[in-house]
């Protein structure tokens, strides 16, 4: 129930309220001033039209006979009017309370309505530069206002302060790695190289692709947990082509072959962060699969969302893993060791890449072994 709502009914219950208290009044009152008097049973002396008394007890008892109908006609339909009119009189002015209560309600409670606007503008667009600033008296709903914007102010600056920090520790962390490629890979060429130097050099080529995936997962994690401010149309099969093109040989050199499904499904956002998603998702069905295993990649449109389904074949999944695969440096069967399945990031990038796009993923273990994973997003 909304506040004009309440609002409006408030008002009408509490004129029902008064309303009804002063019909019951009202009714006590007029019944009380139609009870009959102590002085009208037994008059001195009558008046008639003759002009003449006529004393004496004969003709009293009819005439107060008479009178006694008389009042009791005129208390029973004194009363009832007073009943039905004033019933209709409240009922009336309750109906007219919570229409001026609805009309008031909305002037009231414009100001909270323009916070909550601009709330939600803030939440679906992630712009934490917009403020409500909102200019009226000093009062609850300025203080509710001004508190809004302090607190968008320090997100502001907390968000600010994150990417530049993302930005510098990835360019501190990448410069010695790449340094560190380069020194390895020319001394592994050199011509006098023994074959302990060249064995030397490769595992250390190894172990420095592993902390230069570390680091891209990583940057890709904080990158997927900002706002996605520019939102673009594009097709989710477009994309889905783009990465099975690229692992092909990776998945050629498994034995692992991959089925195509592609339907339409027009979507918008960031295809840039979208394609990450779908690459770690198809890389990480190729991984973790066995020799002459299969993967299929669906992508289709239902309703209001487009789905991307990667299905792959592999080891038995225990249901009770399913939700820490999501976990950044989870893995599954306790691989730690194994640098060419990943530093475990993949799954995690995956979820915050889809709920940065207003999506959903969801994962499931195969009967026959392997994971199908689920990714919706908003239809374009």
């Amino acid at each position: 129930m909304s506040l004009r709502l309440r609002f409006a009914l408030a008002c009408a219950v509490v004129f029902l309220f008064v309303g009804t208290l002063l019909l019951a009044t009202l009714y006590l009152v007029v019944r009380q001033s139609l009870e009959p008097r102590s002085g009208l049973g037994q008059p001195k002396y009558i008046t008639l039209d003759i002009g003449q008394y006529w004393r004496g007890d004969l003709g009293y008892a009819v005439a107060q006979q008479r009178v006694s109908q008389v009042r009791a006609i005129y208390q029973d339909d004194t009363l009832y009017t007073v009943r039905t009119l004033g019933s209709f009189a409240v009922l009336a002015g309750a109906a007219g309370a919570f229409g001026l209560g609805w009309r008031t309600a909305a002037w009231v409670t414009r100001p909270i309505k323009d916070v909550t606007e601009t709330a939600r503008r803030v939440a679906q667009s992630h712009d934490l530069t917009e403020r409500i600033g909102y200019d009226g008296p000093r009062e609850e709903v300025k203080e509710l206002t001004d508190i809004f914007d302090t607190m968008l102010d320090r997100l502001a600056r907390s968000f600010d302060g994150q990417r530049r920090f993302v930005a510098n520790a990835s360019h501190e962390m990448r410069t010695p790695l790449t340094i560190n490629r380069t020194l390895v890979d020319v001394a592994v060429r050199r011509p006098d190289a023994t074959d302990d130097v060249k064995r030397l050099g490769e595992s250390l080529l190894l172990v420095n692709t592993r902390h230069e995936r570390l680091i891209d997962g990583l940057l890709a994690l904080a990158e997927g947990e900002q706002a996605v401010l520019d939102r673009r149309p594009f097709d989710l099969t477009d994309v889905a082509e783009h990465v099975m093109d690229q692992v092909a040989g990776e998945a050629a050199e498994r034995e692992v072959t991959i089925h195509r499904l592609l339907d339409s499904a027009p979507t918008t956002g960031e295809a840039v962060l979208v394609e990450r998603l779908v690459q770690n998702l198809v890389e990480n069905a190729i991984r973790h699969n066995h020799p002459k295993g299969e993967v299929w990649v669906t992508t289709r449109q239902r309703a209001e969302r487009v789905e991307l389904v990667v299905a792959n074949t592999g080891l038995h999944v225990p249901p009770y893993e399913i939700e820490a695969i999501f976990q950044p440096f989870r893995r599954l069967h306790g691989d730690r060791l194994r640098s060419d399945r990943g530093s475990g990031l993949g799954l995690s990038i995956v979820r915050v890449i889809t709920e940065a796009h207003g999506g959903t993923v969801t994962a499931r273990p195969r009967d026959e072994g392997g994971l199908t994973i689920t990714v919706e997003l908003p239809a374009a």
